[in-house]
Formats: C-alpha cells, structure tokens, sequence
C-alpha cells in the first residue's frame, strides 16, 4: 500500500568547497532539510532542500511541527492532493521562501517514492523528454575571481565540452564589468556561451546600460538584472535589451512565473524546484513557459534538476554547481559537456547515510509515525 506511515526530517550543513559570492551576497553555508518518507509496504522516498546560510531551522520547524504530522496516513500517490492540502494548510505564510522550501522537501521525497515504487527514473516518470542535457558551469565564475581566472576556467570548461560558463557581474563600474566579459570572450571564441548574473543588484537605468554592453559580446542571458518582485522595470528592460533576460531563481510560486511571462517580462525562466515547492510546481512552471515558447534554465540543484531538465522539452541547459558530494554516493553522469539523467529508479540520487548521520545537526531531527 502507498499509505504513508513514517516521516522523518533532519538537517545536515554543508560548506561549500569554494568561495561563492555575487553582488549582493555570499554563499557561505548550505543548511539542506531533507525529509525520508516511509509507506506501509517499506518503500522509502527522500527529498531535500536547501538554503544559504539561514532559515534552516525554520524550514525544519514548519516541516517537524506542521507539515509532517499532516500527511501520516495519506496516499502517497496523490501528490498533487498532498501538495495543495499543504499550501493551504500553510496559506497565512504563502507566498514565501520557508513555506516553499518545506513543500519541496516533502513533494521531492514523494516523487522519489512514486518512482521508486513503479521502477522508472524521474526523469522519464516526469516526461521523458531526452536522456541528457548540455551542461554550463557558475563554479568558475563568482564574482570575487580575477579575470584572469574567469578566463582559464571558462577555457578548461570549454575543454571538456560544456556549452558555456556563467560569469557573475555587478563591479562597481561598467568599465570593469566590461573588461572581464571582453577577455573571456576573447579567449573562448564566437561559439562558446557566455552567461552573465547580476543577482538583482541594478536600478532599471544601470541594467540598462550593462545590457548594451553585453549585447556587444553576444552574451546568451542577462539574469536576475533587478530585483525580482519589480515586474514592470522587467517588461520596460525585455522590450528593448538585445540579450535575453533570465528570471526566476528568486520566485515561489506559479503565479509569480505567470505574470513575468503574461507581461512579457522576460525571456527565459529560472525556477529553482527548491524555491517554488517541488517538483509539482516546477512541472507546471516548465509547461507553462513552453506555452510561451520560453526557455526554462533552472537554478542550482544540478542533482535533481538534471532529471527535470530531461522531462521537459523546453530546458536546453544544466546549470554545474557541486552541492551533494558529501553526503552521497553517487556523482553527476557526465559525458563530453553533457549531463545524463540518472537511469536508476527514484530521483538517482544515493545518499550516504552514515555521512548524513555523522553531519546531523543536534536539536534538528524528527521521526513521525502513525
């Protein structure tokens, strides 16, 4: 039976192995929530969250205290029942980044679960678009790294065969910003693809003018140029930008993706499975932008977004950010710049439990039952 009987959560930290940092930030911790849910016939499904560096243990709060407790004896195969008796259950708190980080750790734990109960990868379960995706990588492009270095990581991706490197912007002046997009477009040549992140750091005016710069360099996508709730300065910059402009690492809901695309505010989404509440939503936000013959490019989560990447026909790209090397087994499946989508039932993903185990933090774990 699909019946579920067992919730567990914990929360393990993990830092990253390099420095990360944008305009705005820096990525100095990654808390992951991860939920393991238990039917009556022993099947068990995992899912996970993350955030950087805050809110953990609040997403483990809403998880241990609200949510988890809810969904004991339910049907494990009416995900979308679950997911929406959750949201509402939750709605004096929605939209928002708690909410949708509880709701994902527990909708991936339940895709995982389906998965695994009818013997088919997620990738295939959720679509079956295509086996595999073209890879690009962020790790060799914060903004912190000098140029010089921008340039040789971007030619050793290029190496290898990734189809583009994401370089971070946002330096004080344009003039620097400029000099670094210029060098590494003058090392990798006319075919590699060059992305660029902003992290909502600009006024509609400035992120104007970098647009026009990076239009000389035929850079692929301007991402997250201003803050992501200003709709209409998005639609202002979409109508004239040469470069496409990337939104949605920073939105949680399908409804904020229907209003950027509705308004024509944009020109590729971003949705982070994470921060929209699962696999569930992150579904129905690629779907929807494929209405709009729009791009979906997701955010962080290469793991995971791997399998959704390969569900969907409109997702022409992998972002490569190492997250989970720490406490699992298995590594991303990637061959000549391209990422495979796991062929193991369930998400593919192998926890290292005793890893898990050892990483778990005091006060941040709990086992419900029936």
């Amino acid at each position: 039976m699909a019946e579920i009987v067992k919730a567990e959560v914990l929360m393990v930290d993990l830092v990253p192995k390099v420095m990360r940092s944008d305009a705005i930030q820096s990525f100095v911790s990654q808390e992951t929530p991860i939920v393991r849910l238990t039917d009556a016939d022993g099947h068990a499904g995992t899912g996970y969250s993350y955030t950087i560096g805050s809110g953990g243990p609040a997403v483990v709060s809403l998880l241990r205290d609200t949510l988890l407790p809810q969904i004991i004896g339910c049907n494990a195969d009416e995900i979308e029942s679950i997911w929406r008796d959750l949201l509402f259950t939750t709605h004096a708190t929605a939209v928002g980044a708690i909410t949708s980080l509880a709701l994902a750790a527990i909708d991936t734990a339940l895709w995982d679960l389906r998965s695994l109960r009818v013997g088919l990868p997620l990738w295939q379960l959720a679509g079956g678009a295509k086996p595999s995706v073209p890879l690009y990588s962020t790790e060799g492009g914060w903004l912190h790294i000098t140029t010089d270095a921008l340039v040789a990581d971007a030619l050793a991706m290029q190496e290898t065969g990734f189809a583009g490197s994401k370089i971070k912007i946002g330096k004080p002046s344009l003039a620097e910003d400029r000099a670094r997009i210029k060098a590494v477009r003058a090392a990798v040549g006319p075919d590699y693809q060059i992305l660029v992140d902003a992290n909502q750091s600009f006024t509609l005016s400035e992120a104007r003018r970098r647009a026009d710069m990076l239009a000389e360099f035929d850079v692929g996508w301007f991402e997250e140029p201003m803050p992501a709730d200003d709709i209409g300065a998005h639609r202002q910059l979409t109508a004239t930008s040469r470069v496409p402009i990337a939104v949605g690492e920073s939105m949680y809901s399908l409804g904020q993706f229907k209003d950027y695309l509705a308004m024509g505010a944009c020109t590729i989404v971003q949705a982070d499975v994470a921060r929209v509440g699962g696999i569930t939503p992150w579904l129905k936000i690629a779907h929807l932008a494929e209405a709009f013959n729009v791009s979906i490019c997701p955010h962080f989560l290469m793991e995971l977004h791997v399998s959704l990447t390969c569900a969907v026909p409109n997702a022409p790209m992998l972002e490569y950010i190492p997250q989970l090397d720490d406490i699992t087994t298995s590594r991303l499946d990637i061959r000549n710049g391209r990422a495979h989508a796991p062929m193991v039932p369930g998400l593919g993903i192998a926890w290292d439990w005793d890893a898990i185990t050892a990483r778990t933090i005091a006060g941040l774990s709990a086992t419900i039952e029936g």
